[in-house]
Order: structure tokens, then C-alpha cells, then sequence
């Protein structure tokens, strides 16, 4: 082998190796660009307004100092045990509101009459703002736990009762006419039929009611509480702590998130059959 041969460079596949990683980490960037772009780029004007003055950095802290107090916040303990309760109360009362709201839906879609009856009392109390109920179950159950996973659960209860009964009526009749002339029973047209069509309608309304037992939560930890993100967030504004008032605030979201993205994989897995193919 002469000395030019040995020289001249080895290039793996004809430079296809290099040309295929430049085109996937190009289409990851358009990706991650197409998606979060507008969000990045909402950071970082924040980040720049505070930290040059063109906004009053007391007041809308850097992106940085909100980071720093959040994992100050975190690995100092301050935040976690805030957490584990605001989330026990929110777990709680959307337990709860499991438990009741999806047979009842299921009943009520199914039984006209009961539907019928109910209907006209569930509908004034939807429409009754369960902050404006707050009061009223204050004197009820008093300024304790109880009160604060009550107006939760009542908030969180609708939403998900209704897409319940609005996902029963809304399955194919001529399923149900079919499964019936083929001699299905009753307690079988229910398992495989009524229950599988209205459960997509379900997660609409357990991912709703995840949010609205966020919303109260905050609402329900500011009156009366001494722990939680909600006290958090009111404690650190009282005391001019803006940073840590961000980073309860950032925590919320988070766990909003994380919620919504939980039910939504959960939803996939069970829906399957109700994703569209391509």
C-alpha cells in the first residue's frame, strides 16, 4: 500500500453516517422549535426584561432568581411538605369525586327517568360557583381539612359527572341495537358496549376535573390554611418574597402538567381502539 493511500481519509458510509445525523438533529430542532418556540422565546423575553430593567425585577423577577429559589426552596425542604399536603387534598377530593360522579353518570346516562329527575338540581348547582359555596361549608365542616377537600371535591364533582352522562347517551344506538338482537344481556351491553364508547368522554372529564381541583385548591389554601402551595403563594406575597412566590407558582403548574400528561397516557392505553390510525 503506497503512502497516498495510506494518507487519504476513510469516510464511513460516503458521509451518509454525518448526513443522516444532521438531518434527525435538524427535524428534532424544527420539532422541538414548532412546539415550545413560542414558549422559549416567552422566557427568554422575561428573562431579558428583568434582568436589563426594562421591567421592575421586584416585582417580575428574572427567570433565574425564580430557579434558584425554587431549588432552594426544594432541597431545602421549605416547599416539599407544602406540597405533599396540597396534594393530599387535592388527591382526596378527586378521589372522591371519582368514586361518585362516574356510577352516577353511568346510572343517569342509562335510566331517562332518573336523569330527568335529577337533572334541574344538578344543573343549579353547577352553575353555583363552589367559591361562592366556600362560606357556607365553612360554617358547616369549619376552617379544618374537612372544608378545604369539600369545596374541592364539589367543584371537581360536576365536569366529570357530566362528560359521564354525555358519554353514555352519546354511544351508537344501532351498537346497542346489535348487541341486543345477538342475545346480549343487559349487564353485557353495559361491560362491552355503553362502558368501552363512553369512556374516552370520561377522561375528558377526569382531565377537567384535575384542573379545577388545582384551581380550588389555591382558592380553598389561601382562606384559613397554614400550609399548602396556596398559603404559600399568599405568605410569600404578604412578606414581599417574590421569588418564592413564583416558584410556588411554577409548582402548581407542574403538577397541573404532570396530571394532565398522566390521564392523557393513561387515556391512550386504555383507547386504543379510539386512537385514529395512520
Amino acid at each position: 500500500m503506497s503512502l497516498q493511500h495510506i494518507e487519504q481519509p476513510v469516510i464511513l458510509g460516503d458521509g451518509r453516517l454525518g448526513t443522516d445525523i444532521l438531518r434527525l438533529a435538524r427535524a428534532a430542532s424544527v420539532r422541538l422549535l414548532s412546539r415550545y418556540g413560542i414558549l422559549i422565546a416567552f422566557l427568554a423575553l422575561w428573562q431579558v426584561s428583568s434582568s436589563t430593567g426594562w421591567v421592575n425585577a421586584a416585582v417580575l423577577p428574572p427567570i433565574d432568581t425564580i430557579v434558584a429559589a425554587l431549588w432552594k426552596g426544594l432541597t431545602g425542604g421549605t416547599l416539599l411538605g407544602d406540597i405533599a399536603i396540597s396534594l393530599q387534598r387535592a388527591g382526596i377530593a378527586f378521589v372522591a369525586a371519582v368514586v361518585v360522579a362516574i356510577p352516577l353518570g353511568l346510572f343517569m346516562g342509562q335510566v331517562r327517568s332518573v336523569e330527568t329527575a335529577l337533572d334541574p338540581i344538578l344543573q343549579v348547582f353547577r352553575q353555583t360557583s363552589a367559591l361562592a359555596l366556600y362560606p357556607v361549608f365553612i360554617l358547616l365542616l369549619g376552617l379544618g381539612e374537612a372544608s378545604k377537600v369539600f369545596v374541592i371535591f364539589w367543584a371537581t364533582l360536576f365536569p366529570l359527572l357530566l362528560n359521564t352522562i354525555s358519554g353514555v347517551k352519546e354511544v351508537d344506538p344501532k351498537l346497542l341495537e346489535m348487541a341486543r338482537v345477538y342475545g346480549a344481556t343487559r349487564l353485557t351491553v353495559f361491560r362491552r358496549v355503553v362502558l368501552p364508547g363512553a369512556v374516552p368522554s370520561i377522561f375528558v372529564g377526569l382531565r377537567l376535573s384535575a384542573t379545577t381541583a388545582l384551581l380550588l385548591l389555591i382558592a380553598s389554601e389561601m382562606i384559613g390554611a397554614n400550609k399548602g402551595i396556596g398559603f404559600q403563594v399568599m405568605n410569600a406575597q404578604y412578606n414581599f418574597q417574590i421569588p418564592l412566590m413564583f416558584a410556588a407558582i411554577v409548582i402548581l403548574a407542574g403538577l397541573g402538567l404532570i396530571a394532565n400528561q398522566a390521564l392523557v397516557s393513561l387515556q391512550r392505553r386504555l383507547c386504543r381502539w379510539s386512537q385514529p390510525v395512520n
